[in-house]
């Protein structure tokens, strides 16, 4: 499939376990059917939110093996390969080829640091080995290490598999030099905004769309937010990213955050387990009570009804 199906919202989608971290297929069934049921424009498996560091080689293939086959090509599905070994890439990549994926993703290793030419080589080998676009993932953060704009301009130049980047990057510079500079020397390259809240902004100078959490619980928001630009709807537009930036608070709540878009995923009404992988942990009632409020604050969820004061007692006639 072209790299030109990628584009809009994508979704990363969360794996739902167990209490004892062991993949749930009834219940990412329930989650895959009801993003299906949105307009997001795409699913991608086995991300940061997909907790893929957490699974062994051989049950990362079971997950997207069940997910793709649940989507069955009602929308395009994106799966996350990344790894510390090369090799295992490869092997990921080729899997997710076979099984009808419409691409992957892969953040740089993230033990070791690399040097820039040795990342070049580790993106270069792995796109001539999968025959799948691939989609850079920049997330410094979690990684240790930044994908410069030189690195990327060059294996955009040099890997015309490697078809774009997510950048996870709290620095608006970073995706707008993305956009100016790489996609402007090649057009059809994507970029998508891994924070949230900069989709207005990633958008407006360029760029292709946003990949975010918050679309698997709140995607009225962040799909409303894309069809309004698109439709050149400013006042809509703001409206919603007033509501988004209230909803990015979620990403505080806990480190990591994976149990806390599980468990708004909850809130918003979808009957799922919102375990998480050791060493993940669920997140607290004092947690929950926040996310609650966010939710509240942001719209997502309604008011809770005031409960009236009980009537005082009439005192006894003496």
């Amino acid at each position: 499939m072209s790299s030109g199906v990628f584009r809009g919202i994508i979704t990363p989608v969360p794996t739902i376990v167990q209490d004892d971290g062991q993949f749930d297929q009834a219940g990412m069934a329930v989650l895959i059917d009801r993003l299906l049921q949105s307009k997001v424009n795409g699913l991608l498996f086995l991300g940061s939110a997909g907790e893929f560091f957490q699974f062994p080689t051989q049950a990362r293939k079971a997950i997207s093996d069940f997910c793709v086959a649940r989507v069955a090509g009602r929308r395009p599905c994106i799966v996350g390969t990344a790894a510390c070994s090369t090799a295992e890439v490869i092997e990921l990549g080729r899997h997710a080829g076979a099984i009808g994926a419409d691409g992957v993703i892969v953040v740089n290793p993230y033990y070791a640091p690399l040097t820039e030419e040795r990342l070049y080589t580790h993106y270069r080998t792995v796109a001539e080995a999968v025959e799948l676009p691939v989609l850079l993932y920049n997330f410094p953060g979690m990684t240790g290490q930044d994908l410069s704009i030189e690195l990327v301009a060059r294996l955009a130049r040099d890997c015309p598999t490697i078809v774009g980047i997510k950048d996870t990057v709290d620095c608006a510079s970073h995706t707008r030099r993305l956009i100016t500079e790489v996609k402007a020397a090649r057009p059809d390259f994507l970029v998508f905004a891994g924070y949230d809240e900069y989709l207005i902004n990633t958008l407006m100078l360029g760029g292709d769309g946003a990949i975010p959490a918050t679309s698997n619980f709140a995607p009225e928001i962040t799909c409303g937010l894309y069809d309004a630009f698109l439709a050149q709807d400013y006042g809509r537009t703001a409206e919603l990213m007033k509501r988004l930036a209230v909803l990015s608070a979620i990403y505080n709540l806990d480190t990591p955050f994976a149990g806390v878009v599980k468990e708004a995923i909850r809130m918003t009404g979808s009957d799922i387990s919102t375990g998480v992988v050791p060493p993940f942990t669920k997140p607290g009632q004092a947690i929950k009570d926040r996310l609650a409020d966010v939710l509240v604050r942001s719209g997502v969820l309604p008011a809770p009804l005031a409960v009236p004061p009980k009537p005082e007692r009439a005192e006894a006639a003496d």
